[in-house]
């Protein structure tokens, strides 16, 4: 039995998720507040096993809650929102960088003809959830010096030269907070172009993009079909897109339809990669559910190229890096830290050529 907690200022919304979460029979609903402060009260006297986030709501909105729960009494947490408007896709950005697990979208009305469908993600994210193991996040400043001793980078090459001709990355859950980390210090002068598929609720991409826009020293984009791939910058796959790349450096977008299982998928980008550039190629996979991309990080090692996985101790979900080292298909298994040490330390290689 999965105890879920509500938190949504909308008393309308509030009874209709508690509706939909109580179809299931493995699934109790043991709390339903109407704002932060209220759902802080309540899990100092309850521990339900996942929370379910609205964010926009009065006396403590739901990123505050998040903060604040995540760095005192660690709860998987799902935000549910409806709102598609900048600033509040800004905070879920924000709200998942300080340990919420995932965003979803709010099931729509009982009329609507995509509500049982989203009622049945709305389940089924809760089940996920309730399986994820949380930790405590304290507040820590992201951009943490390291000192060389930690990690010794130039034992890692790529090639000839150690530099490689493109970086490809799959990360889900957990994600803004680990790409913030792993971008935090390189520069728009780093040698390759960086590709990467987040998996993030329709909608909330363009949000992530600005969100690191704004955090970073790299350009960011939304990939867009043909779009010549420029070393030193960020592409990310764009909602109800496959992603790949060609051998003239350009992105490669395809329309996703009900035969592509997951859209966008790191295993559809990685499989492009290991194509068209093999061992020019660095692979990473991040923090995650599932196992996305872990055959195909595989697959890239095998064509030569050199590949990471995020170590557990620094995954905020240790799914896809997890199922990526039980396959031997990292070559190295780094922390988000490290993962930026190694890219600042292939920037620096570059200038010296």
């Amino acid at each position: 039995m999965v105890s879920v907690l509500i938190v949504e200022d909308s008393r309308v919304v509030s009874e209709y998720l508690y509706y939909i979460l109580s179809q299931d029979p493995q699934i109790q609903v043991i709390g339903n507040v109407s704002n932060g402060q209220k759902a802080i009260e309540f899990i100092r006297e309850h521990k339900p096993d996942v929370i379910t986030m609205d964010i926009e709501m009065p006396i403590m909105d739901g990123l505050e809650a998040t903060r604040i729960i995540m760095s005192t009494n660690p709860i998987p947490i799902l935000i549910v929102t409806a709102s598609r408007n900048a600033n509040e896709v800004a905070t879920s950005i924000e709200a998942l960088a300080v340990g919420a697990l995932a965003i979803i979208e709010k099931p729509l009305g009982l009329n609507h003809p995509k509500a049982e469908q989203l009622a049945k993600r709305l389940i089924n994210m809760v089940k996920l959830m309730a399986e994820v193991p949380v930790v405590t996040r304290k507040p820590r400043p992201i951009a943490k010096p390291l000192l060389v001793a930690q990690f010794e980078t130039q034992k890692i090459q790529v090639g000839q030269t150690g530099i490689p001709e493109i970086v490809a990355i799959g990360v889900s859950s957990g994600g803004p907070q680990a790409l913030q980390i792993v971008f935090s210090k390189i520069t728009e002068r780093f040698p390759a172009p960086i590709v990467v598929v987040q998996h993030i609720a329709n909608g909330f991409l363009a949000g992530l993009v600005s969100w690191l826009h704004n955090m970073l020293k790299i350009p960011i984009h939304i990939a867009s079909d043909s779009e010549k791939l420029l070393p030193g910058h960020v592409y990310f796959a764009p909602d109800g897109h496959q992603m790949g790349v060609t051998k003239r450096g350009k992105i490669q977008l395809d329309k996703c339809n009900s035969n592509n299982g997951l859209c966008p998928s790191v295993g559809s980008l990685f499989n492009s990669v290991a194509d068209e550039f093999g061992k020019k190629a660095v692979g990473i996979i991040l923090t995650g559910m599932g196992s996305d991309g872990a055959k195909e990080l595989k697959l890239l090692r095998d064509t030569g190229a050199l590949t990471i996985a995020q170590s557990k101790e620094s995954a905020l979900i240790f799914g896809m890096p997890g199922v990526a080292v039980q396959l031997g298909a990292a070559k190295y298994i780094l922390s988000a830290e490290e993962i930026s040490v190694l890219l600042v330390d292939i920037e620096t290689n570059y200038r010296k050529e």
